[in-house]
C-alpha cells in the first residue's frame, strides 16, 4: 500500500492530519518544524512525539523524499538533475552556482501545455502536474541544499497551469512555520495566464517573470500559441493596474532570435508597450534543439541591442549562458531519457 506522504503539506493540512489520528493541535506545527526546519527522512525521527504517536503515524504515512535519479555537471559548475515523477516520468532540476549565490531552478509540471515552438519541453507534450511534495522534494532532495540561497520556476513546464500546488510550495517555502524564506529570494515564471497571474499577485509576494518574446501580436502567437488566449496587452493592464511594494521585482524574459525579435522595429515597441511598467527585460541567448531553425544572435548583436533598450530608459541585462556542454536547454535532458529504448 502506498503511503501518503507528509513532505509538501501546509499548516492546514498537517492538522487535518492530526485530527484524523487524534492528536493534539498544538502536534501540526512540531510536524511542520520536523519537516522544515530540520531536515529528517524519517517519521522516527520526531522525537518530541510519544513513540505510540510515531508508529501510529508511520502505519499511513512516510515522509517522501526521493533523491535524484542521475545527474550531470558542466564545466562551468552548474549541475543538472534528474528525477522520476509521475509513474516513470522525469524532470530535470538545475543547481547554478555563481560567486555570492546559489541559484535551484525548479520544474512544475512534467512536459507542457503551452507548446511554444522553440521549447523542448512543449515538443515533450504535457504528462502531468507536479504535486507539492514533488516540487520541493527537488528542492530539499538536492545535494547542495544548504547552499541554496535562491529558487526559479522556471524549468519544465508552466508554472501558474499548476497553480495550487505551486502556491501551496510558495507557502511552505516562505511561512515562519515552513521554511522562512524571504519572498524576494524566489521567482516564478509564466508565459502570462491571465487569470493566474492575478490571482498569484494577489496571494503570493515573489517575484513574477513574464516570458515575452516578441511584442508584436502576430508574431508572438507564432512563438507561443498562448498569445491566442492570453494576449500580453492584458498581462501588462493585470501589472499596470496591481499595486507593487518596492521589494518586489517584475521582470520580461526575452529570448532573442537571430533575424526574428532584435531589430531596432522590436526595440522601440518594446519600449512603448512598457512604458510605465517598473521592470528589467532579461535577454536569454537561445540553447539550440534537435529540428530547430532558430538560431542565436551573435555576442556583439545581442549587447547592442541590451544597450539599446538600456537607452530607452528599460534596466536590460543578458542572462549567461550556463550549462551548455550538459543538456542545459529545459526538456533535453528529460527528452533523452524517455526515450531511452526499454531494456
Amino acid at each position: 500500500m502506498n503511503k501518503e506522504k507528509l513532505y509538501g503539506k501546509n499548516l492546514n493540512e498537517l492538522i487535518a492530519v492530526t485530527k484524523r489520528l487524534g492528536l493534539p493541535g498544538f502536534t501540526a506545527r512540531q510536524i511542520a518544524d520536523w519537516l522544515y526546519k530540520k531536515e529528517i527522512s524519517s517519521i522516527d525521527e520526531m522525537t518530541n512525539l510519544s513513540k505510540k504517536t510515531r508508529e501510529t503515524m508511520a502505519t499511513d504515512f512516510e515522509i517522501g523524499l526521493t533523491n535524484p535519479e542521475s545527474s550531470a555537471e558542466s564545466v562551468d559548475g552548474t549541475k543538472k538533475y534528474l528525477y522520476k515523477v509521475l509513474n516513470n516520468k522525469y524532470i530535470e532540476t538545475a543547481y547554478i552556482p555563481e560567486d555570492d549565490r546559489a541559484t535551484i531552478c525548479v520544474s512544475s509540471q512534467s512536459g507542457c501545455k503551452m507548446g511554444c515552438i522553440f521549447c523542448m519541453t512543449g515538443k515533450q507534450g504535457f504528462q502531468g502536474n507536479l504535486s507539492c511534495n514533488e516540487i520541493l522534494n527537488q528542492f530539499r532532495s538536492l545535494p547542495e541544499f544548504r547552499k541554496l540561497t535562491n529558487m526559479v520556476y522556471m524549468g519544465m513546464g508552466e508554472p501558474l497551469d499548476n497553480l495550487v500546488e505551486v502556491m501551496k510550495s510558495l507557502e511552505i517555502l516562505t511561512s515562519e512555520w515552513g521554511y522562512g524564506w524571504s519572498p524576494t529570494r524566489i521567482t516564478v515564471s509564466t508565459v502570462g495566464l491571465l487569470a493566474p497571474v492575478k490571482e498569484f499577485l494577489e496571494k503570493s509576494r515573489c517575484h513574477l517573470a513574464v516570458s515575452l518574446h516578441s511584442p508584436f501580436d502576430e508574431e508572438r502567437k507564432k512563438l507561443m500559441p498562448v498569445q491566442r488566449t492570453n494576449s500580453v496587452k492584458d498581462v501588462l493592464d493585470i501589472i499596470r493596474n496591481f499595486d507593487f511594494n518596492s521589494q518586489r521585482r517584475i521582470s520580461f524574459e526575452y529570448i532573442l532570435f537571430e533575424g526574428l525579435n532584435d531589430t531596432p522595429r522590436h526595440i522601440k515597441e518594446l519600449a512603448r508597450i512598457l512604458n510605465g511598467i517598473k521592470c528589467r527585460i532579461n535577454i536569454i541567448r537561445f540553447h539550440e534543439i534537435p529540428g530547430s531553425e532558430f538560431k542565436s544572435p551573435g555576442i556583439a548583436e545581442t549587447i547592442r541591442f541590451k544597450e539599446a533598450l538600456n537607452a530607452k530608459g528599460i534596466f536590460t541585462s543578458v542572462r549567461t549562458s550556463r550549462g551548455v556542454d550538459i543538456q542545459a536547454a529545459c526538456g533535453l535532458l528529460s527528452t533523452l531519457e524517455q526515450n531511452k529504448p526499454v531494456a
